[in-house]
């Protein structure tokens, strides 16, 4: 298996964590009878770290999808080097200091850190397109 397929995986792994712990915040807050319940009313507002771990979770699965199909193409296509590395690791990386800061409300480095993660996936499409 290459890097970058294990960063893929690694990053599946990241994602089931934000999972995880947006969603062990959420039950603190509203208790686990509202988890287990059918939730057909709202629950109580969020607090501000569960709303910034659940909008940091939702922003990893708006590129999350292009990363993973990016990673497989240049796999399948042969198309694995170090642009695709380079890539995978600054996606991985990013998404994972994107976390704390996300969740801090560290609004500019923020920005920054998502701009570097999507660096690494603009460097893997490249190394797709690239002739």
């Amino acid at each position: 298996m290459t890097t970058e397929l294990t960063l893929t995986g690694w990053t599946l792994v990241l994602a089931v964590v934000q999972i995880l712990l947006a969603g062990f915040l959420r039950t603190q807050e509203t208790g686990s009878t509202y988890n287990v319940g059918p939730r057909d009313e709202q629950g109580p507002p969020v607090g501000k770290i569960t709303g910034r771990l659940q909008r940091a979770e939702k922003n990893l699965f708006e590129t999350l999808p292009l990363f993973i199909g990016a990673i497989l193409i240049a796999h399948v296509g042969g198309r694995d080097g170090s642009l695709t590395l380079w890539g995978a690791w600054l996606y991985l990386l990013a998404r994972i200091a994107y976390v704390p800061i996300y969740a801090a409300g560290i609004p500019v480095l923020r920005s920054v850190v998502w701009g570097v993660g999507f660096v690494g996936l603009v460097l893997v499409f490249i190394a797709i397109l690239h002739p």
